[in-house]
Order: structure tokens, then C-alpha cells, then sequence
């Protein structure tokens, strides 16, 4: 039982660790973060859904998945980009990263339109 607790406890410290680092982060990077959980969370949706519903249109299902996925993945390119503590894209103004999510999630949304028939 006291093994229990104190994984309970190292549980607990863990988390707490993680929010008081997470809180540190900037307001513009935790709203991306927001955004990504959104999408992930609609794509799971439409998983649920299809699994109570049924599959028949399955290109539609197909395009809200792969939508909400794709513009999941631009985003977190996006936050990798405009992250200050990343010195890889130091050089790279944040207008120029969000003009490339812009740009391709255009592209994205394009092929999901064309892949809708």
C-alpha cells in the first residue's frame, strides 16, 4: 500500500513539474497549442462518430479526418517555427512561418475539396 502512495505522490510531482514549466511558456505558443488540441479533438469526434454512425460516405469521413489532421500537423510546424527557444528557425521572422501555415493549409484544404469529388 505505501508503494501506491508514493507513486501516487511521483504522479502528482510530475505533474506539477510540468505545469509550472508550461506556464512559463508564451501566450501566443499556448494558443497554438489550444488550436491543436482542438483539431485533434474534432478528428476524434468524427472517429466516434463514424464507428456509432456508419461509414457511407467515406470520402467525407476521409476529408474531415485528414483535414482536421493535416491542419493538426501544420500547426505544430507553426509553433516549432515562431518558438523563440528554438534556435533553429532564429532567422525566420514569425510573419513568414504564419504566412507558410497560411499557404499551406490552403494547399491542404484544396486537395480535401478536390478528394470530396
Amino acid at each position: 500500500m505505501a508503494r501506491t502512495s508514493s507513486t501516487t505522490k511521483d504522479a502528482q510531482d510530475l505533474f506539477r513539474a510540468i505545469w509550472s514549466a508550461y506556464s512559463a511558456t508564451p501566450t501566443n505558443l499556448k494558443i497554438i497549442d489550444l488550436y491543436v488540441a482542438f483539431a485533434v479533438f474534432t478528428a476524434l469526434l468524427q472517429v466516434v462518430y463514424m464507428a456509432l454512425v456508419g461509414t457511407f460516405p467515406f470520402n467525407s469521413f476521409l476529408s474531415g479526418v485528414l483535414s482536421c489532421v493535416g491542419t493538426a500537423v501544420l500547426a505544430v510546424c507553426l509553433r516549432i517555427q515562431v518558438n523563440k527557444e528554438n534556435k533553429e528557425f532564429k532567422d525566420l521572422a514569425p510573419e513568414r512561418a504564419f504566412a507558410d501555415f497560411v499557404l499551406c493549409n490552403l494547399v491542404l484544404h484544396l486537395v480535401i475539396m478536390n478528394f470530396l469529388g
